[in-house]
């Protein structure tokens, strides 16, 4: 079989310069790669698997390339989603300001350690982050993401991370409010956990500037809801229905995805259902285990199931996503999937200085993996 004239060409530039490590060869080609455009800033760089290939190396060869990319500041890696171009000059910047936008901070599960994560980066020095805060008194999120919002601009920040309002009645309209003001005043940003929903983010799909439609942090909500769906199937569990609060942001969309991509792959039916506040919903009795959208939901099902004296897991098995702090404290320890936060805190701040070094590079949706933490609500017992 005749090889390409691109293999070609490197398997006779890995030959003729026999005397440099392989490493080396592979590691100057792909910096030739970068620096001459062929990769450019914000694009998934090829995995390893793919530069084996095209050089003819190892495995190792191939990730200590990579490694030595990253090392001299070319490209980034973020766990659970691949390799990206970072590019020349990223970094050289400092003295930057970023923004909150992130209402009820304080009283939510996962921003708080997203925050640190922000906060303690490696990409951090040099930079300062601007925590502010609504009037005290304004308990509406939507009044407050708004106040938050002419906070940061007002102080002139150099980007913003913003979680988007949801479960209210104004959220879509709030969320397009904010986003326009930003884009107005020429902050970029980064959405933490999830995108603003409504027609106005199809628009923003289409917009013309990679930069106006911003850019995404969040773990991949798809596969989350997909393991604590096919752990249950696993412990036996039969009618897995899914639960969730009404008005929910898309977050909780993919993970109803991942729970209907794990049913329909065992053959079993779809029960979603929404909760409220207060208690389950009648049709939800037919289920002996739930998928919870949340930790917070899961903790309020586990309640209502005990006050009814339905045993977890022996009658009733359930699973969260999120793993906050309180999940392991719960009257049933929670199994539940794990968001690794503070991970997701580096990835944003280290997305904000390539789109403040890149403006035009595309837009990137980097979803982090996440991992199953086994305890006793679905009937398993901890290993010690």
């Amino acid at each position: 079989m005749r090889q390409s004239s691109e293999s070609c060409y490197n398997s006779f530039a890995l030959m003729s310069r026999a005397k440099k490590a392989k490493h080396q060869v592979v590691f100057e080609a792909l910096s030739r790669d970068i620096t001459s455009g062929r990769y450019r800033p914000g694009q998934k760089f090829p995995s390893e698997a793919a530069l084996v290939n095209r050089f003819n190396v190892s495995r190792i060869t191939a990730a200590r390339a990579v490694h030595d990319l990253q090392a001299q500041g070319l490209v980034e890696r973020f766990a659970g989603s691949g390799t990206y171009v970072r590019g020349l000059d990223d970094g050289s910047r400092t003295g930057l300001v970023f923004g909150l936008i992130i209402p009820d901070l304080g009283t939510t599960e996962i921003f708080e350690p997203i925050c640190q994560g922000i906060a303690s980066a490696r990409q951090s020095a040099g930079h300062a982050l601007l925590w502010p805060h609504a009037i005290s008194g304004i308990a509406n999120a939507e009044s407050q993401a708004l106040q938050l919002c002419e906070q940061c601009i007002a102080r002139q920040v150099d980007g913003v991370f913003f979680a988007p309002v949801e479960m209210t009645a104004h959220s879509t309209e709030v969320n397009r409010q904010v986003v326009s003001a930003l884009r107005k005043a020429n902050i970029p940003t980064v959405f933490l956990d999830r995108r603003p929903e409504g027609a106005d983010e199809r628009r923003q799909e289409k917009a013309s500037s990679p930069r106006d439609r911003g850019d995404l942090v969040s773990i991949d909500n798809q596969r989350a809801g997909f393991l604590a769906t096919e752990h249950l199937l696993k412990c036996g569990a039969r009618d897995i229905g899914f639960l969730a609060y009404p008005g929910q942001a898309s977050s909780v969309a993919g993970r109803i995805a991942g729970y209907r991509q794990a049913l329909d792959k065992a053959g079993q039916v779809f029960l979603v259902h929404n909760i409220s506040r207060v208690e389950l919903p009648p049709a939800a009795e037919s289920c002996n285990a739930f998928v919870c959208a949340n930790d917070h939901i899961a903790g309020h099902v586990m309640q209502a199931l005990l006050e009814k004296r339905i045993r977890v897991p022996q009658d009733v098995r359930i699973v969260g996503i999120d793993d906050v702090n309180y999940a392991a404290l719960l009257p049933v320890p929670l199994t539940t999937v794990h968001q690794p936060c503070r991970e997701i805190g580096e990835t944003a701040l280290q997305l904000l200085l390539d789109r403040i070094g890149h403006p035009r590079m595309p837009a990137r949706d980097v979803l982090l993996d996440c991992e199953l933490v086994v305890r006793q609500s679905c009937g398993f017992r901890v290993t010690i």
